[in-house]
């Protein structure tokens, strides 16, 4: 797309390259991190903190006097709401993977029977068992 639609240079390509690379990857996290829909499963506010900031500073990063030192140059908006979409899509097919993913793992994982894997009950304590013995003796 940076390429064909848009004709970025070498240096807008790497920074958009890079800008989509580490935003998408930062957010994804927020995908995985749970078997449950994205919009159904509230992530701990400082794993929120932690990926926003992530995804602000690298952002902001072309805009700084670091950019040239990087290689990269500060992106025009008709740059960045094409890659604001590739982001989107990347995090809309992360989320749909995970669905079949987990979708799938559910219909190959054989049922347990109803008290599968749980220990039966004892009918008194270890301790008042001890007890007993000792008063039997």
């Amino acid at each position: 797309m940076l390429l064909l639609l848009l004709h970025a240079d070498a240096t807008a390509f790497r920074t958009g390259w890079f800008l989509e690379s580490v935003v998408s990857a930062a957010l994804v996290v927020l995908v995985v991190r749970s078997r449950r829909p994205l919009h159904r499963s509230r992530p701990a506010a400082a794993l929120v903190g932690a990926t926003l900031l992530v995804a602000a500073a690298t952002v902001a990063l072309p805009y700084t006097p670091l950019a040239g030192l990087l290689g990269f140059t500060p992106l025009p908006v008709r740059f960045l709401v094409p890659l604001g979409g590739i982001v989107a899509a990347y995090i809309i097919a992360a989320e749909a993977a995970k669905h079949m993913f987990y979708g799938h793992a559910a219909r190959a994982t054989p049922a347990k029977p109803q008290g599968a894997g749980v220990p039966p009950r004892a009918t008194t304590s270890p301790r008042a068992e001890g007890s007993a013995r000792a008063s039997r003796s």
